[in-house]
């Protein structure tokens, strides 16, 4: 059980909640650090040393194979640390495979929008565009495979996801693009449907941004191999040498120089998630979170979830909808509680509907989400009263 902070009890009786969460990081992204992390317990022999230098490769290395481990990846599949979080990442895979075949980009909020404004304004590719309102999954048996496909495996920002990969049919011609950087770790993923997968440390794992992670399959190896964009890629995009994938960068020879830091970070990380048994430790905080959260909003008529379809509902990104709220409302409400320091980051984002979002992936406790029920209780009667 989660040590809870006592509320000053000089306060009136019942003005507050009793407690607080011992560790109110609900923010999206970045996202609460894992329980017991300091600074102080990092590696960093690797710091001030060249990330070419034998210790810089080893560690990037470590990291990789971590990763691989922990997310249960086949060898067939090929890991890479990218600059750019994990929009760079998805932009470099964009950049440097579409244009080959017709395009499909299916979006339900404001990050899939993201990719179909890139591939229809930046590469004018004319994709062909399926779309879902915040809260909604769009009609995933309308999407023709032949075509190259794009989309969110777990919608940030509206809290909807695709509930597996089983949509994906196993003979299709044209590849996959997900980018995953809320699923990883929180989700089982057929890799077998994926041929290129994106995401970044900040999310699931709490770690540093700034680095992305870009997973290739063998038919994404084999795109860039023999298919040669028509427009001029920057030298962070380049994944090909005379014609044959660039290996090293998925060993650990990174484009860039990354920060060791974000790299000791991240293993920090993946070397806890080992600890809880791996992939299925992961998952199992995630699904006792959202469990905790879908219970506080069950037994309250105010609140309510932005994605109804529980079957498409997000286990870490979950987004709530606030009775009577809007977005002046909402603003005053998480500002509230992060004065009282019972909530940080819990407003929902800028483009969706007002409402609030808290994370639930595998470095939240759940005693702390059971926590915030009542402090959502108290901040919701306050500012309603200041209406």
């Amino acid at each position: 059980m989660t040590d809870m902070t006592a509320v000053d009890a000089t306060l009136a009786p019942a003005a507050k909640p009793a407690t607080r969460p011992a560790r109110p990081f609900f923010s999206s992204g970045p996202c609460a650090k894992p329980p017991g992390w300091s600074a102080d317990k990092l590696a960093t022999d690797s710091l001030g040393r060249s990330h070419r230098a034998k210790i810089g490769k080893t560690r990037l290395a470590y990291s990789i194979d971590l990763m691989r481990e922990l997310l249960n990846l086949p060898d067939t599949h090929r890991i890479g640390i990218v600059p750019g979080s994990d929009t760079g990442a998805f932009e470099m895979a964009m950049w440097t495979m579409l244009g080959a075949r017709p395009v499909t980009t299916i979006a339900w909020e404001s990050f899939g929008e993201g990719w179909v404004t890139d591939a229809a304004k930046q590469l004018k590719l004319d994709p062909t565009v399926i779309r879902a309102d915040y809260g909604q999954l769009p009609d995933l048996s309308a999407v023709d495979f032949s075509n190259d496909v794009l989309f969110t495996w777990n919608g940030t920002t509206s809290g909807v996801r695709v509930p597996n990969a089983d949509f994906i049919p196993a003979d299709r011609e044209g590849l996959t693009f997900a980018d995953a950087t809320s699923a990883v770790f929180a989700y089982d993923i057929d890799w077998a449907k994926i041929d290129v997968a994106t995401f970044s440390w900040q999310k699931v794992l709490g770690g540093e941004g700034g680095h992305g992670v870009l997973i290739l399959g063998p038919r994404a190896v084999e795109r860039l191999e023999t298919y040669t964009p028509a427009w001029p890629l920057p030298k962070v995009f380049r994944l090909v040498s005379k014609g044959k994938l660039a290996e090293g960068v998925f060993k650990g020879e990174t484009i860039n120089t990354p920060s060791m830091l974000a790299v000791e970070d991240a293993i920090f990380a993946l070397e806890w998630g080992k600890s809880l048994g791996g992939s299925a430790g992961l998952i199992a905080r995630s699904d006792a979170n959202a469990a905790a959260l879908g219970k506080i909003v069950a037994e309250r008529d105010w609140l309510g979830h932005l994605a109804v379809d529980e079957a498409s509902r997000s286990k870490t990104s979950v987004c709530l909808t606030v009775e009577g709220a809007d977005e002046a409302f909402i603003k005053a409400f998480a500002a509230l509680l992060e004065k009282e320091g019972a909530a940080f980051d819990i407003a929902g984002y800028r483009d969706a509907p007002a409402g609030l979002r808290i994370w639930c992936g595998a470095t939240v406790e759940t005693a702390d989400i059971e926590a915030l029920g009542p402090w959502l209780d108290w901040a919701y009667a306050q500012t309603k009263a200041a209406a």
